[in-house]
Parts: C-alpha cells; sequence; structure tokens
C-alpha cells in the first residue's frame, strides 16, 4: 500500500480489487449492505449499490447501468438482504452517469420508488439522454475550439453516445438541494453538493454513524474525472476542489464510495487529490512556457499519462482533452495562463504573451 493510499476499511473488498475481481454482497451492520453491481469496463468493473434498510423496506444509493447482467446482481444482491425489488422505497442518485443512473427507472417500474437527483444534474437529462444531436454539436464545437482536428472532432464528439444504451431515462420524482435531510426513517442522512465530476454530483452523509457516502467524488485509489465540456458548470476543477475541501471538514469515520473499496482518513485522501491536481497544473503550465502559444489538443498530447497518447481510443481522448481543459481554465483563474480567442484557442504564460516581451 502506497503512503497516499488510505487504509480500507473492507479488507474483502480491497483484495476483490487487488484480484481484479468483483467482491461479495456485504452486511455492514446496522441495516446497512454493500451490493457490487458489475460494469463491462476495465478500469472500474463494478458500481458499488448501497442498500439501507427501512421500516417498509430498503433505499438504495445509485443504482448501476441497465443490463441484464446488473440487474441480475442487484436482484440478488437485495435478495441477499433479505429484500426484493419490490422493496425498494427511494433510489437516490449521486449523478448521473450511467454506471450511477442507468437502473434507476426500472426500479421505479418495479416497486414505485421515487427517484431522487440534484436539480443541476437533472436539469441535464433531456440533452444528454434525449436530445443528443444537440450534445454532439455541442461538443464537436468545443473540440475544435481548443484544437482538435477537424476529423477526430467529429468522432470523439459522438464518443460517449454509446453508452446511451445502458440507461433508461428516469425523470426525478424529487429534486434533492445541498443539506436537505432525506425522509429515510432510521437514518439522518444528509445531502452534501460537490459539483466537479458533475455539477449535480451529490455525496449522502449520516453524521450520527460517521459515515460518508461519497459516490464518484472521493475513491480510495482512481482521480475522478474533472473535465470541462458542454454540460458542465464554468470551471469545474475549482469547483471539485471546493467540494473536496468541504467534505475533508466532515466528522467522518468511513467512506463508503460508489467504486473500488470502503475506507477510512478521509482528510489525507482529500489532501492527496488536492496535491495530485496542483502537480497536474504545475505540468500543464511548464509545457505551456516551453510550447507557448499551443491549444488544449497540443498540450493534452505532450502531458503524462497512465498509457501512451497514442494508444487512447475515442472516449479515453476526449476525456484526457475535457480535464486538460478543465486545469487550463483554473490556471487562467489563478492568473498563471492567458488565451486568445481564436479558433483555436491559443494559450501562453502572461509574460510570453507576444506583444508583453
Amino acid at each position: 500500500m502506497s503512503e497516499h493510499e488510505p487504509g480500507p476499511v473492507s479488507r474483502v473488498q480491497w483484495e476483490a480489487w487487488r484480484r481484479r475481481s468483483i467482491p461479495p454482497v456485504e452486511d455492514l451492520g446496522g441495516g446497512l449492505w454493500s451490493i457490487p453491481v458489475p460494469l463491462p469496463l476495465e478500469a472500474l468493473r463494478y458500481v458499488l449499490v448501497y442498500a439501507l434498510e427501512l421500516p417498509d423496506g430498503v433505499a438504495v444509493i445509485d443504482a448501476g447501468w441497465d443490463t441484464g447482467e446488473a440487474w441480475d446482481a442487484l436482484t440478488a444482491g437485495l435478495g441477499a438482504a433479505g429484500f426484493g425489488v419490490a422493496d425498494v422505497r427511494a433510489v437516490l442518485v449521486t449523478h448521473i452517469h450511467p454506471d450511477h443512473y442507468g437502473l434507476a427507472h426500472r426500479i421505479r417500474e418495479e416497486s414505485g420508488a421515487w427517484i431522487g437527483l440534484h436539480p443541476a444534474d437533472a436539469a441535464l437529462l433531456e440533452v444528454r439522454y434525449d436530445d443528443v444531436d444537440t450534445l454532439i454539436e455541442d461538443n464537436r464545437v468545443l473540440l475544435e475550439r481548443i484544437g482538435t482536428p477537424d476529423e477526430q472532432a467529429r468522432e470523439l464528439a459522438r464518443a460517449s453516445m454509446g453508452m446511451r444504451r445502458f440507461v433508461s431515462v428516469a425523470r426525478p420524482d424529487r429534486l434533492i438541494e445541498d443539506g436537505r435531510r432525506l425522509d429515510l426513517p432510521g437514518w439522518d442522512l444528509r445531502a452534501v453538493w460537490t459539483p466537479g465530476h458533475s455539477p449535480g454530483h451529490l455525496c449522502f452523509a449520516d453524521p450520527g454513524r460517521g459515515l460518508l457516502f461519497s459516490g464518484d467524488h472521493v475513491l480510495p485509489k482512481i482521480t475522478p474525472n474533472i473535465s470541462m465540456h458542454p454540460q458542465q458548470r464554468a470551471n469545474p476543477l475549482q469547483d471539485f476542489f471546493d467540494s473536496l475541501r468541504r467534505v475533508a471538514g466532515l466528522d467522518v469515520r468511513e467512506v463508503l464510495p460508489a467504486h473500488e473499496y470502503r475506507f477510512a482518513d478521509l482528510p489525507g485522501r482529500v489532501a492527496h487529490l488536492l496535491e495530485h491536481h496542483e502537480e497536474r497544473l504545475e505540468e500543464i503550465e511548464k509545457a505551456l512556457r516551453e510550447r507557448p502559444g499551443a491549444d488544449c489538443w497540443r498540450i493534452s498530447s505532450r502531458l503524462t499519462w497512465s498509457r501512451p497518447w497514442a494508444s487512447f481510443d475515442t472516449h479515453s481522448k476526449r476525456a484526457a482533452t475535457g480535464e486538460t481543459l478543465a486545469h487550463m481554465l483554473l490556471l487562467e483563474q489563478r492568473g498563471r495562463l492567458v488565451r486568445s480567442g481564436g479558433r483555436p484557442e491559443r494559450w501562453w504564460p502572461p509574460e510570453l504573451l507576444p506583444g508583453t516581451l
């Protein structure tokens, strides 16, 4: 275990993650269950759905995405806890990415459960999953603006459209605002708005139990993708930093993330995530000192990634360029970069901007 890797609370989940397998359903005590729902994604493998026992049934945090395999795993996991899908009373969705939101509609159809989302993510549903032509065009315009070659911009603009098949769109029955106490008897669950990974990302805290259900906001090993794209807020990385500092100040004994494994030492993990992104900001600034006037696409291709840029598929390239742009926007906010208004946009450290030398 590295010095930055927080200590696992669940040895079973940690061992499964190391073996690249799926952990078992776990009874966490106090009426709380962890149910792994498989994903056909090598990097993630599963989403952890949490089932909270209620006097008249069960509530779930997140749902998995809409495949037969995921539905069977969710059904079996609820069965291990002594419930069926018909017993679900509420689906609390941390954010509207398919692996968290995809099965919410089917659960509601089977049980009559209410679905809750933050308003900022609820507002994105139509364009993200229904009016996709608008989203594709907005993606293309942004990609061309940051310097993506025309043919690749058209391809990357559609890169995530295949994910739509894993979602049955469900409009929320309840909008969950920041700070709201959820009506779940036996639980003191409160919504914590944590924009960054998505504009309406929610964590759920139970102060009495010292628990934080962190969704994708804080994971023990993986750094969540913080990208600029047409459905993001103006400065998602700054949002993420603010959200990290906010949860670090909560009295949390155990973090229950949507992927990987449960862990402790939330402040230590937050500190490492902030450090990681500050190092990335420095790398990008250094790259632009070496290549002043470069566009975001060119800089993205020259940064350090977990594997060579040339091996990236279209989805990975779009995520990577969006992440680079999010960092560049924060550097601009801090006064460490400036950009042109042309197409593509070009970026400079202020002292290297033509006309200032």
